[in-house]
């Protein structure tokens, strides 16, 4: 039995900056890290690469806020190179009623929280980015948003975890796991067991199956995202783009090929672990791509893929001690939005790990919401 001061299930951004930040914060401690397959390879790995502030919940602007300066120097911090650049964002509206809301948008980040944004008229828009249909009306511009390449971040937060003296073990599949009073006990499917006074869930769209191993399950949906590339082009679009009222967002990395994305999620089988791509949507997608930017009316789709992520019904996720079990902390269901948030997120956990609180807020994601409203539902 291998002994260890805390424990982290779940190889993805969250958990291995979870890792990172630890082992930074406290060089000593011994620290294990359980990923079922290998680091990054569910949904941080096959995500779009966002990396945005805009257009958040007002709950998570801290938290984005926090993990936007991580990410300012995410290339020092993991001493690789994971793409990330500060390409700015377009959220396009092809109706005029959609331009208030963007407005409004543009309003709260601006004055609440300081973020550069502004707003285009259509003839504005055009002129800096004359790749977009005709019908558009208006655009928000984020300019400090960017994107970064999710099959590089966190292997890179896990290398450098290891790096740093955790205790990385992936292809490591949890059967059990279990708390004594004084200690957390986990169980590979291999047999072998591991135990430490403080446990981490960073189980992504099966962290509710770690809640429910102490008496705290939620109502959490896991989703499968849809997305594809094109073939390599000639470089002409910078911002990472989507519009209002259609399903479909995209980007073109610097080597060409334009990634896509959008809805609708599938419903997947977490138990099946990997999840495919639905040809129906990918076809969707690549039409609507073109009515966004015609330009690529000839772009060939060379590849499509999904994932599997955790939705929660108010779209926060959960993150904050556990409500019943002392020691454990949860960060888990981002709702398809958390590659961004994912280098906070990991400070925030380290945080409540070594001193119970942290300095950014979080109470919007407290696991004891759904208990209550359940709760409430009863008494109605």
């Amino acid at each position: 039995m291998s002994v260890y001061d805390t424990i982290i299930i779940g190889g993805g951004i969250m958990g291995c900056s979870t890792a990172l930040h630890l082992a930074r914060a406290a060089p000593r401690m011994k620290i294990a890290l359980l990923e079922r397959g290998l680091c990054g390879a569910q949904a941080s790995g096959v995500n779009f690469g966002n990396v945005r502030s805009n257009g958040r919940p007002v709950s998570q602007m801290p938290l984005s806020l926090r993990s936007r300066e991580i990410w300012s120097r995410i290339t020092e911090l993991l001493g690789a190179d994971c793409e990330y650049e500060r390409t700015g964002a377009l959220k396009i509206a092809f109706r005029d009623e959609d331009l208030a809301v963007l407005e409004g948008h543009v309003r709260e980040a601006r004055d609440g929280f300081g973020l550069a944004v502004e707003m285009l008229g259509g003839a504005s828009l055009r002129q800096l980015f004359p790749w977009i249909a005709s019908g558009a009306v208006g655009a928000r511009h984020s300019l400090d948003d960017g994107v970064a390449n999710p099959r590089l971040v966190a292997a890179a937060f896990g290398v450098a975890a290891r790096r740093q003296g955790v205790d990385v073990r992936e292809n490591f599949a949890v059967a059990s796991v279990s708390h004594s009073g004084a200690a957390f006990s986990v169980v590979g499917e291999g047999g072998a067991a591991l135990v430490a006074r403080s446990l981490v869930n960073c189980a992504g769209a099966w962290g509710n199956l770690i809640a429910s191993s102490f008496g705290e399950a939620v109502p959490m949906q896991a989703l499968g995202p849809q997305m594809g590339v094109t073939e390599p082009l000639p470089f002409f679009i910078l911002p990472s783009t989507s519009t209002v009222n259609s399903p479909i967002y995209f980007r073109q990395v610097r080597r060409g090929n334009i990634v896509f994305g959008g809805g609708p999620r599938a419903e997947v089988r977490p138990d099946l672990v990997r999840h495919y791509s639905l040809p129906e949507n990918t076809a969707r997608h690549a039409a609507l791509l073109r009515s966004v930017a015609p330009a690529l009316k000839s772009a060939r789709v060379i590849r499509a893929w999904s994932g599997i992520e955790g939705y929660l019904p108010d779209g926060l996720p959960i993150l904050g001690p556990s409500a019943t079990t002392p020691g454990l902390v949860h960060g888990f269901g981002f709702c398809g939005s958390g590659f961004q948030l994912g280098p906070g997120v990991g400070a925030v956990l380290a945080e409540l790990v070594l001193g119970g609180a942290t300095k950014t807020p979080i109470t919007a994601f407290d696991i004891c919401r759904f208990a209550q409203a359940a709760s409430q539902e009863k008494r109605a």
